[in-house]
């Protein structure tokens, strides 16, 4: 089957163009300027950029990862897909060792299903000094042997574990975690600048929602952010939903890092596409106003209710990013990040057809996974 999309701003890593492509059997076959060769579907110049990556969500529809429930799961993975995000990986939250080994062997089976792109464990390895809406009670040191327990429990696909660096057994459990191709992520740290690095050092390669859940930046005690964001070899998650990080501090970050390190990230929990009310993350009770969700009784930010094409649309109004650039951030450096990078995340022939068709004030007009419409352009 073969689908020509014609008369598209079409948003590459080298510019945007007017111009069409061709899709066939899920893959970009064709991408070209100008009138498409025959007859297509007419997009009226609306953009396509590639369909949005995101590395850490929580739920949404109500929803959560953490619960374990493959129908709740699915619900949140449709509510991101009208929402242009058409890879995702599901992201636990500190819990007992036998709720994330239950959690894990569930979602695997998406996984399987290719539903999921993997399951990210955020805790229970993190500072309680940081440990912002996780149980503090259930917090512990790393252990290689329960992280071996939780990597059967989902069956390859941990892809990805964030924990503070300044803790016992953390080092060894980065090295653990990396042997088994598995991404270290910082975070939830009360780290200072020389136990970051080394935690880099031991293969740490992501930061968990830079600036949020760390010891702020300071001119005398530089702490986690400026080791993270100085390192070449580390990606800089952030939350750009305007109440975890200021536009100002998501410019700076971006500034150093520059595109190819910087990877939105929603964050996302339950109430996400749902209204203000009461909800759970993991055991944790939530309360949601104005759209902003904190620990029940006026807490710590507890997650978000961001959806990547807000995301991408404040880092081009609010933040200043080029189209090019925002794609980059929410797409193809987060591919990236999971190793993806050559199959999907930017507009090119032989990669994968999951694309978003955007409206001149970059709201969602269609939704397309593996060539395929889950939202037709409208």
């Amino acid at each position: 089957m073969s689908i020509t999309l014609s008369d598209a701003r079409v948003v590459t890593p080298e510019g945007v163009h007017e111009g069409w492509l061709t899709i066939e059997d899920g893959r970009i076959t064709h991408v070209g300027r100008g009138a498409a060769p025959g007859p297509g579907l007419s997009l009226g110049g609306r953009h396509v950029v590639p369909g949005f990556v995101d590395i850490h969500s929580h739920g949404g529809a109500g929803g959560s990862f953490p619960n374990g429930d493959q129908e709740e799961a699915r619900r949140v993975v449709g509510l991101h897909a009208e929402h242009g995000t058409t890879t995702m990986m599901a992201s636990l939250v500190t819990a007992t060792t036998a709720e994330l080994s239950r959690a894990a062997s569930a979602l695997a089976d998406l996984c399987d299903d290719g539903l999921l792109a993997g399951i990210h464990l955020e805790g229970p390895y993190i500072s309680k000094a940081r440990c912002g809406a996780h149980n503090p009670a259930l917090l512990r040191d790393p252990s290689t042997q329960e992280f071996t327990e939780l990597l059967k429990a989902g069956r390859g696909h941990v892809r990805m574990l964030t924990l503070a660096a300044e803790l016992p057994g953390a080092l060894d459990t980065i090295r653990e975690a990396v042997a088994n191709n598995v991404i270290a992520a910082l975070g939830h740290s009360d780290a200072d600048y020389e136990q970051t690095l080394r935690g880099i050092e031991a293969g740490g390669s992501v930061a968990t929602h830079l600036y949020n859940a760390m010891p702020s930046l300071h001119h005398r005690d530089p702490g986690p952010v400026a080791a993270l964001l100085e390192d070449e070899r580390v990606t800089v998650e952030l939350v750009n939903d305007g109440v975890h990080v200021h536009p100002a501090m998501m410019r700076l970050a971006y500034d150093v890092a520059g595109p190819g390190r910087t990877a939105l990230v929603t964050d996302a929990m339950a109430a996400t596409g749902m209204g203000d009310g009461v909800y759970g993350l993991g055991p944790m009770r939530v309360e949601v106003v104005d759209g902003v969700a904190r620990l029940a009784g006026g807490g710590s930010i507890a997650g978000s209710t961001l959806t990547m094409d807000v995301a991408f649309r404040r880092a081009v109004q609010q933040v200043g990013l080029s189209l090019p650039e925002a794609a980059e951030v929410t797409s193809l450096t987060p591919a990236r990040v999971l190793g993806l990078a050559d199959h999907l995340g930017s507009v090119a022939v032989g990669k994968r057809a999951d694309l978003v068709v955007l409206t001149d004030d970059l709201e969602v007009s269609g939704v397309m996974r593996h060539g395929k419409w889950t939202t037709a352009p409208r």
